[in-house]
C-alpha cells in the first residue's frame, strides 16, 4: 500500500481523496496555486506544497512542477481527481517514468479512450452499441457530405479532442452542414489545437445515462449502476441522479453487461464511466469513456455503500476487485452548486463568502472546500459545492433535496441554489419525464 499519496488537484475533490486516505492511514500532499492558499484541501493535507501562481496553465496543468512536488516530498503516488491532468496520455506516462504510480488510467488506455473518434473504432471492435456515423476522422468536407447522407439527417458534428461542448454542431438539413462543419472545426482548433471532427446521428429526445465502472490490473471490471445525468446546459451537467427514472431492470442489466465488456475489452484499470445516450425507445448508444472519477460519483456510493475513492487506490495498489455488480438500494440526488448567477444567465460569480451554512440531517451530504470568509478565485471552474440527499424513494429523495436547499445558506456570492429549489418543484422533473434538452425551455421565476 502506499504510503504518501500526491493530489494533483484543488478544491472539494483534492478535499475528499484527503479524508478516504487519511482513513487509510496514507499521509497526504496537497499542491496548490496561490490563488487557493486558504483553500481546505491545504489545510487539511499532511503536506501542502505552492505549485505556482494562479494560471492554470502555470500551477495545476504544468506537470514539472507537480512531479517536482512529489519527488520533494517522497511520495509514492499521484491521485489526479476530475479535471485538469486526469485524462491526459501524458502525465500517466510521466509519473510512471519517475516511479510514482498514477491512481488512474494507463496512457495507453487514455489515449485509446480519450480521442473519441479512436474510442467509437474501439467499441465497435468491442461489440457495444454505437451510435451510427463516420467510423473515424472524417477526412474533408466531400466526406462529411457523403457520410451525413448515409447517416440521414439530423446529425451531429463533434470535435475528436473535445469535451464541455466544445466543437459540436447539430445539422438538421444539407444547406447547413458547410457553415457547421466550419464553425466547429474553427471552434475546436481554438480550444484544443485539433479541428479533426467525426460524425454521429443525432439521436432526438436523448437521455445521457452513464455506467459507473471499475477494472482492476488482473483483467477484470464490474459495474455500480446507472446515473442519469440528462439535466444539462451547454453540456455541463447540472443535477444527477441514480437510479434512473428512465430505466427499467432489463435495460439496466444491458447496460452494466456492455460497459463492463467495454472495460474488459481494453483491461480498463481504476474507476471510469462508460457514457451512452439513450433515446425515447430505450435503445442506447455508447458516447464516449471518462478514464477517471467523476464529479458526480458520491451519488453512487450512497446507493450502493462503497467508498470509489479507496477502490481507486486499492486496485492501483494491485489489490484485486471482487469482481461482482452492485445494485441502488437506495435512490439519491446531487445538485451541483456553483458560484453562478442564475437569473443572469448563469454568469460567473466570484467573490468572498461572507456567511455560509450547510445543511445536515439524515440523508443529506455536502462535499465542500468553501467556508465563511473564503474567497471564491476567478481562474477556475465555479463548482463550490455538491449538494446530495439519499433516501428510501425518488420522492422522499426530492422532498429531502428541498428542506436542505431551503437549510443551505450562502451569502456574498450568486449561487445557482435558487434554480435548484425551483427544479425540484419542476413537474416534469418531479415525473421523471426529462431529457438533455430539458434547460432549452427552463426560466426562472
Amino acid at each position: 500500500m502506499f504510503k504518501k499519496i500526491l493530489i494533483a488537484n484543488r478544491g472539494e475533490i483534492a478535499l475528499r481523496v484527503i479524508r478516504t486516505c487519511r482513513e487509510m492511514g496514507i499521509k497526504t500532499v496537497a499542491v496548490y496555486s496561490t490563488a487557493d492558499a486558504e483553500s481546505l484541501h491545504v489545510r487539511f493535507a499532511d503536506e501542502a506544497v505552492c505549485i505556482g501562481p494562479p494560471s492554470s496553465s502555470e500551477s495545476y496543468l504544468k506537470m514539472s512542477n507537480i512531479i517536482a512536488a512529489a519527488e520533494i516530498t517522497n511520495a509514492d503516488a499521484i491521485h489526479p481527481g476530475y479535471g485538469f491532468l486526469s485524462e491526459n496520455a501524458k502525465f500517466s506516462r510521466l509519473c510512471e517514468e519517475h516511479n510514482i504510480k498514477f491512481i488512474g488510467a494507463t496512457g495507453e488506455m487514455i489515449d485509446q479512450m480519450g480521442d473519441k473518434a479512436n474510442a467509437k473504432s474501439t467499441m465497435i471492435a468491442a461489440g457495444v452499441p454505437c451510435v451510427p456515423g463516420s467510423e473515424g476522422v472524417i477526412k474533408d468536407f466531400d466526406d462529411c457530405e457523403k457520410i451525413a447522407i448515409e447517416t440521414g439527417y439530423p446529425v451531429m458534428l463533434k470535435a475528436s479532442a473535445g469535451g464541455g461542448g466544445k466543437g459540436m454542431r447539430a445539422v438538421w438539413k444539407p444547406e447547413d452542414l458547410k457553415d457547421a462543419w466550419d464553425s466547429a472545426r474553427h471552434e475546436s482548433k481554438a480550444a484544443f489545437g485539433n479541428d479533426d471532427m467525426y460524425m454521429e446521428k443525432l439521436i432526438e429526445e436523448p437521455r445521457h445515462i452513464e455506467i459507473q465502472i471499475v477494472g482492476d490490473s488482473y483483467g477484470k471490471a464490474c459495474h455500480l449502476s446507472e446515473r442519469d445525468c440528462s439535466v444539462q446546459r451547454r453540456h455541463q451537467k447540472l443535477t444527477e441522479e441514480t437510479p434512473s427514472p428512465f430505466m427499467t431492470d432489463a435495460l439496466r442489466k444491458k447496460m452494466g453487461t456492455a460497459a463492463v465488456k467495454a472495460a474488459e475489452f481494453i483491461k480498463y484499470e481504476g474507476a471510469g464511466t462508460v457514457e451512452f445516450l439513450v433515446d425515447k425507445h430505450r435503445n442506447f448508444f455508447f458516447m464516449e469513456m471518462n478514464t477517471r472519477i467523476q464529479v458526480e460519483h458520491p451519488i453512487t456510493e450512497e446507493v450502493v455503500n462503497y467508498d470509489l475513492i479507496r477502490e481507486q487506490i486499492l486496485v492501483a495498489a494491485g489489490v484485486p476487485i471482487s469482481g461482482k455488480n452492485y445494485y441502488p438500494q437506495m435512490h439519491s440526488i446531487e445538485c451541483r452548486i456553483n458560484a453562478e448567477d442564475p437569473y443572469n444567465n448563469f454568469r460567473p460569480a466570484p467573490g468572498k463568502i461572507s456567511t455560509f451554512h450547510a445543511p445536515g440531517g439524515h440523508g443529506v451530504r455536502i462535499d465542500t472546500h468553501v467556508y465563511a470568509g473564503y474567497m471564491i478565485p476567478p481562474n477556475y471552474d465555479s463548482m463550490i459545492a455538491k449538494l446530495i440527499t439519499t433516501a428510501q424513494t425518488r420522492e422522499e429523495a426530492i422532498n429531502k433535496m428541498k428542506r436542505a436547499l431551503d437549510e443551505f445558506v450562502i451569502e456574498g456570492v450568486k449561487t445557482t441554489i435558487p434554480f435548484h429549489r425551483q427544479l425540484m418543484d419542476h413537474p416534469d422533473y418531479v415525473a421523471g419525464n426529462y431529457t438533455t434538452k430539458f434547460m432549452e425551455d427552463f426560466e426562472m421565476k
